[in-house]
């Protein structure tokens, strides 16, 4: 590699900068320089709707990828959930660094009572800006009053503290890293409430052909962490899913059973709830993701997946896909 410091792409938010420099600092102890080079996205500039409103695939990752692929930066950091499941052509997710806690968070106002979801007052006024969360609120939760809930996540809390809501719903691995662990109310745990697929892990995008920081990347690729998202991240892309539809998935170890997959497909409305499991072979964890998918897809999430995206209601009840 060039002496010159390593490029590093990354949205401008606080909790992006915190990923990019932990990059950064990761880099340094193979004796990399680097700097970062701010970014404000699509998804950044347009707060006044809702994520699924605005478009499917890359709010979050396009400007950078655009700059990565003419070489104005060297490598792009990216929340991996954010990032579609498809590769741009000429980029690779060149590492993925050890997970954070991958759950979901429950945040409440000071005053509120209850200490979980199900304690909150009937009728609570509960922020977020994901499909999955309001899918999954609404099956647990019919009572409460669901709004959506956009910007970084101090904009998030600020308007929790100011009343305009009781309760918020946030990934737990970003408040964690902005040392705001105090906030959390209650984890969400798995295969209860699943998080998106990829929540909680960092990837680092650089050009498939440029050898040199390929790797020095790889260096920072954590194992177990590829293993769980390649599982969860190949479901969501045989189910065609994104942030326009209600899909979770989390990849973690039990007792009996080892690393298992487990996923949910919703309707909007959260009336017609999937659940499904399997084991997933380390060996090969992007076939496992799509062998969950395709039981899941012939046990009537091909009608869930369809109503939601014509906009009906689905007559699928909730029903479960039993373990292998």
């Amino acid at each position: 590699m060039s002496s010159a410091p390593v490029r590093i792409g990354t949205r401008s938010s606080e909790l992006a900068l915190v990923q990019a420099r932990q990059v950064a600092a990761l880099l340094a102890t193979f004796n990399v320089d680097s700097e970062l080079v701010p970014y404000s996205t699509k998804g950044d500039r347009i707060l006044d709707k809702p994520l699924s409103a605005i478009g499917d695939k890359g709010l979050f990752t396009a400007e950078l990828e655009a700059d990565l692929l003419a070489g104005r930066i060297d490598c792009a950091v990216h929340s991996l959930k954010d990032l579609p499941t498809a590769d741009p052509n000429g980029l690779i997710i060149a590492a993925l660094l050890e997970r954070e806690d991958p759950r979901d968070a429950l945040v409440t106002r000071a005053g509120v009572p209850g200490a979980s979801l199900q304690d909150l007052p009937e009728g609570a006024r509960v922020g977020t800006s994901s499909l999955r969360r309001r899918a999954q609120l609404r099956a647990l939760r019919p009572d409460l009053d669901i709004v959506d809930l956009r910007g970084n996540v101090g904009t998030r809390l600020r308007k929790l503290d100011e009343g305009q809501l009781d309760a918020a719903l946030l990934a737990a691995a970003g408040l964690r890293r902005l040392g705001l662990v105090d906030r959390i109310t209650a984890l969400l745990d798995a295969p209860d409430w699943l998080s998106a697929p990829g929540q909680g892990a960092i990837a680092v995008q650089a050009r498939a052909h440029d050898a040199a920081m390929l790797d020095v990347l790889r260096r920072l690729d954590h194992a177990e962490t590829r293993t769980a998202v390649s599982a969860e991240r190949a479901l969501l892309a045989h189910l065609e899913g994104g942030c326009q539809v209600p899909i979770g998935a989390a990849a973690f170890v039990e007792e009996e059973y080892g690393l298992m997959l487990h996923a949910l497909i919703a309707d909007l409305d959260g009336e017609s709830v999937l659940r499904g499991g399997i084991p997933v072979d380390a060996a090969n964890p992007s076939e496992s993701g799509r062998e969950l998918a395709r039981q899941m897809l012939a046990a009537g999430g091909a009608g869930i997946l369809a109503q939601v995206r014509s906009g009906t209601s689905s007559d699928v009840s909730r029903t479960d896909v039993s373990l292998p």
